[in-house]
């Protein structure tokens, strides 16, 4: 696919059409910023998962524990062995933060569904309101991978570094700190702005009207551009993780830098805590 550094990670509207049914190597998983979406319909054999109740603890703010997300993956029917495909709305904002978790607890056979739901109902294909029924799963987590992962100290450690690169992934208008959110979304900080530094390149640079994602041509000219190449570091940030997780997706995994990594805490973090850094104003390297 587009000579993407590693294109198995991909696969097409017409891959899963073909493998959906497959459900003991392969489990289509949806997650959607809008929770209620996978009720209203989903491709059939897909299972949901609540990014909000099951990604996340729902009394710290963190991710799932270890022993959390392996139960999820286990209910979910899956093994080991199991080819995971995850797909969702908002061009897989969401697909691509359960793509990154699963990354961090270890599963290495996991895909997106390039395009996502918004391709799979735009070529009109079957949905289904109907939960499937599987035997559960033997899934075994790994011990965090925290390569892929950053906390707010490291990103304070690494203000100013030649080698890296830190990447604002939010809309312009909330890095420049005219708006903490985008409109109707509850999570806030208390000042606007952005990480000193950073460039603002949006996730939505990456995809294409339909939802799929640009070539590796296209994607390196975007990045390269604004001096994020392969041989630095590069830490992603939005507002609470999911865009970001989408940029690391692309540079991690369709262009195959190196060393990234996705400061999930991000601007509902960061624009919270006392005494760091912040500056304000448009990126004077944005096209």
């Amino acid at each position: 696919m587009s000579n993407y550094a590693n294109p198995d990670v991909l696969v097409s509207t017409d891959w899963v059409a073909e493998h959906h049914d497959n459900t003991d190597k392969v489990r289509l998983v949806e997650v959607d910023v809008d929770t209620t979406a996978y009720g209203d319909g989903h491709i059939p054999g897909a299972v949901g998962w609540n990014w909000q109740t099951q990604l996340a603890d729902t009394q710290t703010r963190d991710l799932a524990s270890k022993e959390e997300f392996q139960e999820l993956l286990r209910q979910s029917g899956i093994d080991d062995d199991t080819t995971i495909v995850l797909y969702g709305d908002n061009d897989n904002w969401f697909a691509a933060w359960a793509f990154w978790e699963l990354k961090y607890y270890g599963h290495d056979d996991v895909k997106i569904l390039d395009g996502g739901r918004k391709k799979w109902l735009a070529e009109d294909r079957p949905l289904t309101t109907e939960k499937p029924d599987h035997k559960t799963g033997t899934w075994s987590a790994e011990a965090p991978d925290n390569s892929v992962r950053a906390f707010s100290g490291y990103v304070q450690e690494r203000l100013g570094r030649d080698d890296v690169e830190l990447v604002d992934v939010r809309s312009p208008e909330e890095f420049s700190g005219e708006k903490l959110g985008p409109e109707g979304l509850n999570e806030g900080a208390q000042r606007g702005g952005h990480i000193p530094g950073a460039h603002n390149i949006s996730w939505s640079e990456a995809v294409n009207e339909d939802g799929t994602f640009k070539s590796a041509d296209e994607l390196r000219e975007i990045y390269e551009a604004r001096g994020v190449t392969p041989d630095k570091e590069t830490i992603a940030y939005c507002r609470i993780g999911e865009r970001s997780s989408h940029s690391w997706f692309v540079l991690s995994q369709l262009l195959g830098h190196p060393n990234v990594r996705n400061y999930d805490g991000s601007w509902t973090e960061w624009g919270n805590l006392v005494g760091v850094p912040i500056e304000t104003g448009p990126d004077p390297k944005s096209s």
